[in-house]
């Protein structure tokens, strides 16, 4: 005997209890909410053959992103193909994908979770790993096209549309239908006000078009939904730092790192890539962050040379390069260099992109920036290929536009300084590079006007409501 899930999802275990714990289970994953794991481990120890149990105990160890995870995924799909033949079908489909992310085929792990999610297109759990697979993979129009594949088999009285709706609209804010995009996650938001991918993608839509004021009071005023034990607050508190920094409130930006980025030590791997991007945000622009960076550096270390997704390891040399700690960025450059000699989607990702920025991390940091432009020069056309969102990818930009400012490249700078206004001349920050860059080449009154574009942008945007302070602070 066999049961359905909420979503009419056919379940192998027959044991009432057990699915109510992957109701449960799968509810906190879809929303970041307390610790999904601790759940569906309730239910494993009670049935330790539970095979949906295992698909989500293995989605949850591949979506952090670490090799320390592996183990966990192993166990869990190691017992489900241990079942055979009672488990289900789609739940064997589930130890497939997993165990291609295993062999370190992160690549084909995600076409066969499309396989599932084309087969069984209310299978949340696969909708949500071939998500953020497809972020992990810089595939944005999957991010698009998985949803839209799935959408028509779920409407408002299917359970978990909301958060269906929620991360089709990331994926059409990364394919800059930003409209759309809104649209979709404010109606997401209006199912569910608690879904933090919803309020994450509508903060992306905000961020890329320089709505700095919008994006503050988006967030702040949501606060409340998404801020408090909640496994992806940190990331929206690095959006709303961003915001902050673009108009040159960095002071703002440190706090919210102190206080709601980086509190304490963590040591999970998507939290400490906000934390080094935001460091390394400061730091490009001038920012004395102090002792900040040697705790996240020590943080890094344990998973710094591994050499196990390339995005990870390039934010790690960010925090060791901030660190001064030279001998431990030539371990993870090293890492990335053997990384790129193997096959596998990392090894496509270390060789193409991880490799050359964080070699331009490392360079820059040392004060060579003609090298850091080479590299960076090298890869920013095709960045996305080892990951993340434009607005993560943004540093790639960032990095090579101050290294052409400190090499005295000002036509260079120049150039690049236009491209960020084209796509967004709301931006503050923007016509500030501008205005460095023409006086770089010695054009004061252009540089003065570029400043004047900065001020007026910065005025231009719609005055916030008073901003909620941090729950942390």
């Amino acid at each position: 005997m066999t049961q359905t899930d909420r979503r009419g999802v056919a379940i192998s275990s027959a044991d009432p209890a057990s699915l109510e714990k992957l109701e449960q289970a799968t509810e906190l994953t879809a929303s970041y909410f307390v610790d999904p794991l601790a759940t569906i481990n309730e239910a494993l120890e009670a049935d330790p053959t539970f095979a949906a149990g295992h698909c989500l105990r293995a989605a949850l160890a591949l979506m952090s992103s670490e090799r320390g995870a592996l183990p966990i995924l192993e166990q869990s799909v190691t017992a489900i193909e241990a079942l055979g033949g009672r488990a289900n079908e789609r739940e064997r489909m589930h130890a497939a994908a997993a165990r291609a992310w295993l062999d370190g085929d992160f690549a084909r792990s995600m076409r066969l979770y499309g396989d599932i999610v084309v087969e069984y297109p209310r299978d949340l759990l696969a909708v949500q790993v071939a998500h953020v697979g497809d972020f992990f993979l810089g595939q944005s129009t999957l991010l698009r096209d998985r949803m839209a594949q799935v959408l028509p088999h779920w409407s408002e009285d299917v359970p978990g549309y909301g958060y269906v709706l929620g991360m089709y609209a990331f994926g059409l804010e990364e394919t800059a239908n930003y409209a759309g995009a809104e649209a979709k996650g404010r109606r997401a938001l209006e199912l569910n006000p608690r879904d933090p991918w919803a309020v994450h993608a509508v903060a992306h839509v905000m961020e890329m078009q320089g709505r700095l004021r919008d994006g503050i009071d988006w967030l702040t005023t949501r606060q409340a939904d998404w801020s408090v034990d909640n496994g992806l607050a940190y990331h929206n508190w690095w959006h709303l730092g961003l915001f902050h920094l673009d108009l040159g409130d960095a002071a703002r930006a440190v706090e919210l790192y102190d206080t709601c980025i980086r509190p304490g030590q963590s040591s999970v791997a998507l939290e400490m890539v906000d934390a080094s991007a935001m460091l390394w945000r400061l730091m490009l622009r001038g920012v004395d962050v102090g002792a900040r960076w040697q705790p996240l550096a020590d943080s890094w270390r344990p998973l710094a040379a591994e050499g196990f997704y390339a995005f990870n390891d390039a934010h790690a040399v960010m925090a060791l390069v901030g660190a001064g700690r030279w001998d431990e960025v030539g371990d993870v450059l090293g890492a990335l260099e053997r990384a790129a000699s193997e096959p596998g989607t990392n090894g496509m990702m270390s060789r193409e992109v991880g490799l050359p920025v964080a070699r331009a991390f490392a360079a820059f940091g040392r004060g060579r920036y003609e090298a850091a432009i080479d590299d960076l020069l090298l890869v920013r056309g095709h960045a996305n290929r080892f990951g993340g969102s434009h607005a993560q990818r943004d540093i790639v930009h960032l990095t090579l536009i101050e290294s052409a400012l400190r090499a005295g490249r000002a036509s260079l700078a120049r150039a690049l300084a236009e491209e960020r206004i084209a796509v967004k001349p709301t931006s503050p920050f923007n016509w500030r590079l501008a205005a460095r860059s023409l006086a770089a080449a010695g054009r004061g009154d252009a540089s003065r006007q570029a400043l004047e574009h900065a001020a007026t942008a910065a005025a231009a945007q719609r005055p916030a409501r008073l901003e909620t302070r941090s729950v942390a602070a």
